[in-house]
């Protein structure tokens, strides 16, 4: 099949509200750049959508939220799909790769609360909602009397348990909350030397088939070069620690006058140790400064909370 023969691409989304809004973002710059192309979403509901009760780290990770999608692509059912760069675990399942990584919006995390407008404001003993255990590590680093309560659902289900005062404050993807228009709801940017972001945060990643040439053609007019540069210095990293989302880990590479700088953490869920460690060099070096620093990380006592965990 060629570029010319293919009318329709099937995108595979999740159901969420975030979810829909990357995949008709995808969508949307698709039809702009080859406007003889239709589009249609398949949406499908993935494991990780249906278990809320329990954090993502003890029922297998964020590949949860990929993996139905995956298997669409694989029977037949869409064409691409379309994921959080952040959940996409570091290995493609064999004959599917990653087609795409569009530019990165903010990779930040970000403080939501009623009553507080900035983190330094919220006092020991405070209820933070999270399920992700690199924020927990950093959060309780700064202050170990916070008392960290799981938060799971969609943005808007979250922002409800917030609204409910369940939580005093909760912290999410900047990304996604500026996705879907809910900016002006967020009370303090969190700047990644007091949160490191997470792999892959705040970029959005097209995966497809890799028997499929005529799709990566298609796909070739949303990859952003920087973005991807940078991504791919951060998978490495988390790919040679053999990381997961059972472990604190997170990786954050910038570019800049031609300079990657990756700056990389892994910790106790705890807080009570956090390693860190950064790099730098050329783009061109980018696998290679993700697979240094983490060595470096693991030289530095990192191996042994691995082991920990």
């Amino acid at each position: 099949m060629s570029l010319e023969t293919l009318e329709t691409i099937r995108i595979a989304t999740r159901k969420s509200p975030l979810a829909l809004w990357q995949a008709e973002y995808v969508a949307t710059r698709l039809r702009s750049a080859h406007p003889e192309l239709q589009t249609e979403l398949v949406r499908m509901t993935t494991r990780g959508d249906k278990i809320l009760d329990t954090p993502l780290a003890k029922v297998g990770g964020k590949g949860l939220f990929i993996k139905e999608l995956e298997q669409g692509l694989l029977n037949g059912t869409a064409d691409i799909a379309v994921h959080s760069m952040k959940d996409v675990p570091v290995e493609f399942p064999p004959g599917l790769q990653l087609g795409a990584v569009l530019q990165r919006h903010d990779p930040r995390d970000a403080m939501i609360s009623n009553r507080y407008q900035r983190f330094s404001e919220i006092p020991a003993g405070a209820k933070i909602g999270t399920s992700s255990l690199r924020r927990q590590c950093q959060i309780k680093k700064h202050n170990a009397e916070y008392e960290i309560i799981s938060l799971r659902g969609n943005v808007n289900t979250r922002l409800s348990k917030l609204d409910a005062g369940i939580y005093d404050a909760i912290v999410l993807a900047a990304a996604g909350m500026e996705r879907l228009g809910l900016h002006s709801k967020v009370s303090e940017y969190l700047d990644p030397s007091f949160s490191l972001p997470a792999i892959g945060q705040g970029a959005i990643g097209v995966e497809c088939r890799s028997d499929a040439p005529d799709v990566m053609e298609i796909l070739s007019c949303l990859n952003d070069d920087d973005t991807r540069i940078c991504v791919t210095a951060e998978r490495a990293m988390n790919r040679t620690l053999e990381g997961g989302c059972q472990v604190p880990i997170a990786g954050f590479a910038e570019l800049k006058d031609g300079v990657l700088r990756l700056r990389g953490l892994v910790g106790r869920p705890d807080g009570s140790k956090i390693i860190r460690s950064e790099a730098s060099g050329q783009t061109a070096d980018a696998e290679q400064i993700g697979q240094g620093l983490a060595d470096e990380l693991l030289c530095l006592g990192a191996d042994k909370i691995l082991r920990e965990l």
